[in-house]
């Protein structure tokens, strides 16, 4: 998720504002620490052109590569 907001251009706290959540959230979020719910995961996945899904999708790669 990071790098996809990344390479739309958008910086952590100007995405959060987009997605009107705390920037200090969207990073616990793209850590891996916090699961949003599904309201933000939609304005998430809208702001990066994307589905739910496919966010949800590279959320658990990311935790698998982490833990192995």
């Amino acid at each position: 998720m990071r790098r996809q907001r990344e390479e739309r251009g958008y910086g952590l706290r100007g995405f959060a504002k987009a997605a009107h959540i705390n920037h200090g959230y969207l990073s616990r979020i793209e850590r891996g620490l916090r699961s949003p719910q599904p309201e933000v995961m939609a304005r998430i996945a809208r702001l990066l052109g994307c589905r739910i899904v496919d966010i949800q999708r590279q959320r658990t790669e990311t935790n698998d590569e982490r833990a192995g």
